[in-house]
């Protein structure tokens, strides 16, 4: 089945009307766009915020009488319609359809990240098969392929560690298969830790090597190794939890920032920890920091 969508530019004061009028006139989903590349790099705890221009899409079946959409639109929307067109949208499978684009990553040394769906390119290399599904982690982001790097080139053997917002569990499954003794992924959300289990049991783990938790759930002792890759503003509020979860001569990994926010992470950890020179790829930063005895 092909679909109909129809694009409008707007100014931010005008956004929930227009949403509003789109879904009135019979559009089945409304979607938010940057109009003026103007982004958005973190939002604060409990923000929505919106760019100033946008461009909204109102998503309708092929069948729609197109005429009678728009004046639906027009006389439910009190601003001005401009800048706006009909556009065919062919329909196909989404959610397989990155998968064609997805290969094989190399990360360090060691390891490989495989899709689920390929034929590792070196079968004695250590390969993690991975199929992120809903949530993130991929090994393509550079925060991730950072974290990864990071932890193909740790002595992992017999380690304990914590992955704080595993994601897709690539972080925790690559640190078992690196050698690590144990892991415990945490996430706040549910289908971050059914991702993580499906990957694990894809990667041959058993629940008593990795085992999923929200993070209220969490209970644990200090560990060896503390991951995180998530954003700087969450690793600065979390940093008393993640100190006190990293073990006396612990590593600690964090990622999820970009250059500028580097040394806002660092002062929240410093106190403790000593901070090894930082990896970085494109603006993102990768820091690693031994906990002092």
């Amino acid at each position: 089945m092909n679909w109909l969508q129809l694009r409008v530019a707007v100014d931010k004061p005008e956004v929930e009307a227009l949403e509003d009028a789109l879904l009135a006139s019979g559009a089945v989903s409304v979607t938010l766009e940057d109009g003026a590349d103007d982004p958005i790099l973190e939002p604060g705890v409990g923000e929505t915020p919106l760019w100033n221009s946008l461009r909204v899409t109102g998503l309708y079946p092929s069948d729609i009488h197109t005429e009678l959409a728009y004046q639906l639109l027009s006389e439910n929307f009190p601003g001005q319609l401009e800048h706006w067109r009909w556009e065919i949208l062919e329909d196909q499978p989404w959610e397989t359809l990155w998968t064609e684009h997805y290969q094989p990553i190399q990360c360090g040394d060691r390891l490989w990240i495989c899709p689920s769906w390929r034929e590792p390119p070196n079968p004695d290399a250590v390969n993690l098969s991975l199929d992120p599904g809903l949530a993130f982690g991929s090994g393509t982001h550079p925060t991730t392929f950072l974290c990864l790097q990071w932890l193909d080139a740790q002595p992992l053997a017999g380690k304990t560690v914590v992955d704080f917002g595993c994601g897709s569990g690539i972080l925790a499954i690559a640190a078992l298969l690196l050698g690590a003794k144990r892991v415990i992924a945490t996430d706040n959300d549910p289908q971050a830790l059914l991702a993580t289990r499906d990957n694990a049991r894809r990667n041959g783990l058993s629940e008593e090597q990795l085992s999923v938790c929200l993070p209220q759930a969490l209970e644990t002792g200090p560990v060896d190794i503390v991951l995180a890759n998530i954003l700087a503003e969450p690793l600065i509020t979390l940093a008393p939890q993640l100190r006190a979860l990293t073990a006396p001569g612990g590593q600690l990994c964090l990622s999820g920032m970009i250059a500028s926010q580097g040394e806002a992470v660092m002062a929240a950890y410093s106190e403790v920890f000593r901070f090894a020179v930082p990896l970085r790829r494109e603006e993102w930063l990768c820091l690693s920091a031994e906990k002092q005895v």
